[in-house]
């Protein structure tokens, strides 16, 4: 286990555990977009994002290609991430409304933003297997935030599949049968360790460009989770 959030996320960002999830990032990285020629990909895992004593995590669901997988930072430089960031602004939680690149001064404000699987996956569909495999990542990035984390935001039906099993190993008391996802799902978890704390976790569908154009999900929607997830975390 690594003892600090810097050297896990230079752990994965060497992470080629999942052969079809390496062959397309680099693929991807290589023949790029058009639009983004001039860009050097960043085409490998890409780590979380927020400070190390963050009292909200934002769980989604894996980088996109040309999103995140070009720019190095979970969502960023994509329509999800517009509209996630500009949201967190809005409640506070982030410097800016919008995030293009690393070097673009965002700074987030108590959040750490993650993923179940940290590589960009074909077609934006990660395999169960791909996501077992990710999910010890996300196991450690829990158990190094637990001592200040207090809520969590989780986006997408998978990212709920994926996060409860993870905050299980990590140290809080996930209810059986497990609580089923939807938009405004609220549960709080126990802690089952030492050194955690009760732990509210909300869902909330995923900042999807589907969701979003046909308003599935709306900014005053992803607003009203966000700003519960802080009030909870006393932010």
């Amino acid at each position: 286990m690594d003892d600090d959030l810097a050297a896990l996320d230079r752990r994965v960002c060497a992470c080629r555990a999942c052969p079809r999830l390496v062959a397309w990032r680099e693929e991807v990285a290589r023949v790029k977009r058009a639009s983004f020629a001039d860009w050097e990909y960043w085409g490998r895992p890409v780590p979380g994002f927020g400070p190390p004593d963050a009292r909200v995590a934002v769980i989604g669901l894996a980088p996109a290609a040309h999103g995140g997988n070009r720019t190095g930072r979970m969502f960023t430089g994509d329509r999800s991430g517009d509209v996630l960031y500009a949201a967190l602004h809005r409640v506070g939680l982030a410097s800016q409304p919008a995030s293009t690149h690393r070097g673009d001064g965002l700074e987030l404000y108590g959040v750490r933003v993650t993923a179940p699987v940290h590589c960009a996956p074909p077609a934006n569909r990660p395999t169960p297997l791909e996501r077992d495999t990710c999910r010890t990542w996300l196991v450690q990035e829990l158990t190094l935030l637990r001592p200040t984390l207090r809520s969590v935001v989780v986006l997408g039906a998978f990212g709920w599949q994926a996060a409860l099993p993870a905050l299980s190993a990590a140290g809080w008391t996930v209810p059986r049968p497990r609580p089923a996802f939807g938009h405004g799902a609220r549960v709080r978890l126990e802690p089952a360790v030492p050194g955690a704390a009760p732990l509210e976790v909300l869902g909330c569908f995923h900042v999807s460009q589907r969701n979003v154009f046909t308003g599935r999900l709306t900014p005053e929607m992803l607003r009203e989770v966000l700003a519960a997830a802080a009030t909870a975390a006393g932010l």
